[in-house]
């Protein structure tokens, strides 16, 4: 059998600022925890409305180092490219409207505010809420799709649950099809600085300028540092118990398997979490290794499809990024049928090669780009958190 990646056309939803979503959603975004069973509260009596999505999140209103990086989480996710239409819904607070002001300034699209503290009552916020869904619905989805360049891709890479299969299936496969966007035009996102550790100096070596094998050098190093500062033995604990039950051995093992998802291009830049890049190419973001940190990063940062690897399965999905999840192995993705969109453990069973594979991925994150619901969108996974490097002062 011969590799074919498929070139049919991208279909989207061209915004003001030049981003294109692939999705066009009303997202309900609570700006305090106070709020959040209101929000599932209603996000549930609506659910029935296609396009509506929303969260709930830990965050208490609480202003502290980490700020600016939860103040650029939340104003991203609001104007993420898949989202048409943003319902903030808050206490009523300075740092609230601060956050609002940030996404307002950064995309013209319908942005709602609902706080408590000009509604007066809960009772009174549902109402509002409730009439601003039925005010935008129209709106959003009366919007069509348009045919949409390669560079309107901004894919993330991500893995979780990584096994012994990761590094020779599932996670090169999507390194071809990562290499083939990138040749197209489009951009691709490798994150988790910890799932690096180890490999940060092979992945240096393809940066297209001094400066970013620099950048890559040291913001790994960056982050071994503050871990030791912490007095947590990072090399000491990876890899995780699971990782070591699905065959892995050591750090440098996973991390070699961990950056083959970002295939052999080179490294256009270093970004921080949650910031978008500004021109087309692959890139390395600096996130936790914890999968909904990184993927509420991505959403964050202009990213509207993500491919996640996994070897011993996982449920994890945006509520604003249509997430594909691939397997590591057949025994897995015959197990989880409904959380799996695509087996790559067909190069382990010797039926198919690594590039059969990353064509067929290539051919789903376009399928999935132009409509298809993934897995984790038909069983409605909004997993989103935030964050932070230091502890909360409240």
């Amino acid at each position: 059998m011969s590799a074919h990646f498929e070139t049919n056309s991208l279909s989207g939803y061209l915004r003001d600022n030049g981003r294109w979503g692939f999705r066009n959603y009303i997202l309900l975004l609570p700006l305090h925890n106070a709020l959040n069973q209101l929000t599932e509260s209603l996000g549930s009596q609506n659910s029935a409305h296609n396009a509506l999505t929303w969260v709930t999140n830990d965050w208490s209103g609480e202003i502290d180092k980490d700020w600016d990086r939860i103040s650029r989480t939340f104003s991203g996710f609001a104007i993420n490219p898949n989202v048409g239409a943003t319902i903030f819904i808050g206490v009523g607070t300075p740092a609230e409207a601060e956050i609002i002001a940030a996404a307002q300034a950064r995309r013209n699209m319908p942005i709602m505010s609902i706080t408590l503290k000009d509604s007066g009552s809960f009772e009174k916020v549902e109402s509002k809420v409730i009439a601003a869904i039925s005010e935008l619905l129209p709106r959003v989805t009366s919007e069509k799709r348009i045919p949409a360049p390669w560079s309107a891709m901004v894919l993330g890479l991500e893995c979780g649950g990584s096994d012994a299969y990761s590094g020779i299936t599932a996670n090169p496969a999507l390194g071809v099809a990562s290499d083939r966007f990138v040749e197209l035009g489009a951009t691709s996102i490798l994150a988790e600085t910890m799932e690096i550790l180890g490999a940060e100096h092979l992945l240096a070596q393809r940066a297209k300028t001094p400066e970013v094998g620099r950048a890559i050098i040291d913001v790994v190093a960056r982050y071994e540092t503050s871990i030791t500062y912490e007095g947590i033995d990072i090399r000491g604990a990876q890899p995780s118990r699971g990782n070591i039950e699905g065959g892995l051995t050591t750090l440098e093992e996973k991390s070699l398997g961990a950056a083959k998802k970002a295939g052999n291009a080179p490294f256009t830049g270093v970004l921080d979490y949650a910031i978008a890049p500004n021109e087309p190419g692959l890139y390395f973001m600096d996130t936790p290794g914890h999968d909904i940190e990184q993927l509420t990063g991505f959403a964050a940062a202009d990213v509207n499809i993500n491919v996640f690897t996994t070897g011993r399965g996982t449920p994890t999905g945006s509520a604003v990024i249509p997430t594909i999840k691939v397997a590591t192995n057949t025994e897995m993705a015959g197990a989880l049928p409904d959380l799996i969109d695509l087996n790559a453990g067909t190069i382990a069973d010797g039926s198919e090669t690594v590039t059969e594979v990353g064509a067929r991925i290539f051919d789903e994150i376009v399928a999935v780009a132009n409509g298809k619901l993934t897995a984790a969108e038909r069983g409605g996974h909004r997993e989103f958190n935030l964050s932070r490097l230091y502890g909360s002062t409240q």
